[in-house]
């Protein structure tokens, strides 16, 4: 049996709790990840990665910086449209079954293991929710891009428009844990992962954490009728 990642009632881990259970629980789901997040995303998990990629605005053979690479999907993509890229995650057991040619490194987004200004690009598919100081690792970011260096990450959003947030809510709170237990064997990890989007702020105050962690032009975009944020900024 898993061991739960949500708290008493449903509550989502806060800390050192949240770093320890996340961890386990990406370490669990690792083999089948990325099938049911094809499923869950109705396959426009790629076109997501399209969008990001296109916001990016980076010419060919820059050096990027793939934060909480998973099982390397992201890494795939921008290697295919000719980038020089590394991943790096903090689930050993994410990295265990990634298929990717990108060099891996285990490490922690919030104190990332690269040297300042060694990157041209950073890029985060689906990961902001899941660090426990967002802002340190918007620091990291920063940190090790170059002056001009760009960054884009994508998350889970609610929509505001009250009919598809409804929409998302029945899908997303209710049809993905389903699913969920039904391809991964793990409706706990598939309950959390909606309710994590509670972690993140406001778009707003989301893109006011970047623009403080040293990024101009910073830029929020919502895709899919506002079930996806896209957020963007430029290193000062």
């Amino acid at each position: 049996m898993n061991a739960s990642t949500l708290g008493p009632g449903g509550a989502l881990p806060q800390g050192a709790e949240k770093r320890a259970s996340v961890e386990a629980m990406f370490d669990r789901v690792a083999p089948t990840y990325e099938r049911t997040n094809r499923v869950i995303s109705l396959g426009l998990d790629r076109r997501w990665r399209d969008a990001a990629m296109v916001t990016l605005g980076l010419a060919r053979g820059s050096r990027l910086l793939d934060v909480a690479c998973g099982t390397g999907d992201f890494c795939r993509d921008l290697t295919a449209a000719g980038q020089q890229v590394v991943g790096l995650d903090f689930s050993a057991g994410m990295l265990g079954v990634a298929h990717t040619s990108a060099p891996l490194v285990r490490g922690d987004a919030a104190a990332l293991p690269a040297q300042d200004g060694a990157f041209d690009g950073v890029t985060c598919g689906f990961a902001l929710r899941n660090f426990v100081d967002l802002a340190a690792v918007f620091g990291e970011c920063a940190r090790v891009l170059r002056r001009g260096g760009r960054f884009v990450a994508l998350d889970a959003a609610v929509p505001t428009n009250r009919v598809m947030r409804i929409g998302n809510a029945v899908w997303f709170r209710g049809a993905v844990p389903v699913l969920g237990r039904i391809l991964a064997g793990d409706a706990d990890a598939y309950r959390y992962l909606p309710k994590s989007t509670a972690y993140l702020p406001g778009l707003d105050a989301l893109a006011d954490m970047l623009a403080g962690a040293g990024f101009s032009d910073v830029d929020v975009q919502t895709l899919t009728g506002g079930s996806v944020l896209l957020l963007s900024g430029t290193r000062r």
